[in-house]
């Protein structure tokens, strides 16, 4: 396997086969992570990412029969629930990868973000800050890279179809309760904690280095 292929996503151009998604196993050990229990990971790999999988491919399949007699509110309803279930897919798989570490940042993407914003510590006060604004809701925050002006920006994203229209996520932090209640009620903010105690920084590294060459083939 290459390095920068992952277990379970595509790294081909070829199209999917309508309903052919499958379930990303989890990339580190479950019971092995700082303040945030087994039990809470398993749940939701299992039912909030498995789910948005198993019903992405449910709707792909629905989507595949409709024809020019199909009514407009039916295509409707099926191209919304496409969206977010998709996008839901691919952001709990950049979530689930960008956790398994031990919390060191490290690499160019610590250096970009200090460059951007005076200090490392500002950037990460700041990404703090918007996972809060989302607390007691739904959501996620996001470090994107923008491909558009080659910035690396901080996201609120307020559900799974609020997201920046061309970027590439570099790390991610899902802030819907199921995250993290059953470890912390509602008290997200030890959620953050934990978040940041576990996150896989070579990974969000991986990711900074594949945006930055895709900005380039863009530019170029």
């Amino acid at each position: 396997m290459k390095e920068d292929e992952k277990p379970g996503l595509a790294t081909t151009a070829e199209p999917a086969k309508p309903g052919g998604h499958a379930i990303a196993p989890l990339p580190f050990d479950p019971a092995k992570l700082k303040g945030l229990s087994e039990r809470l990971l398993r749940s939701h790999h299992e039912n909030n990412y498995g789910g948005a999988v198993k019903n992405l491919n449910k709707v792909e399949e629905e989507l595949a029969r409709v024809g020019k007699d199909t009514p407009g509110f039916l295509v409707g309803g099926l191209k919304e629930r496409e969206l977010t279930f998709t996008n839901s897919m691919l952001l709990h798989e950049h979530y689930f990868g960008n956790l398994g570490g031990d919390g060191k940042a490290g690499g160019a993407i610590e250096k970009a973000l200090a460059r951007a914003h005076g200090s490392f510590g500002r950037w990460e006060e700041h990404f703090r800050a918007t996972g809060s604004s989302l607390s007691g809701g739904s959501g996620w925050a996001i470090l994107d890279f923008n491909l558009h002006t080659g910035e690396l920006r901080t996201y609120w994203s307020g559900n799974h179809t609020q997201a920046v229209a061309f970027g590439m996520p570099l790390l991610v932090m899902d802030m819907y309760e199921h995250a993290y209640a059953i470890d912390y009620g509602a008290a997200a903010a030890k959620y953050i904690d934990a978040f940041f105690q576990n996150l896989q920084w070579d990974e969000v590294n991986r990711r900074f280095e594949r945006a930055q060459k895709a900005y380039a083939a863009l530019k170029g």
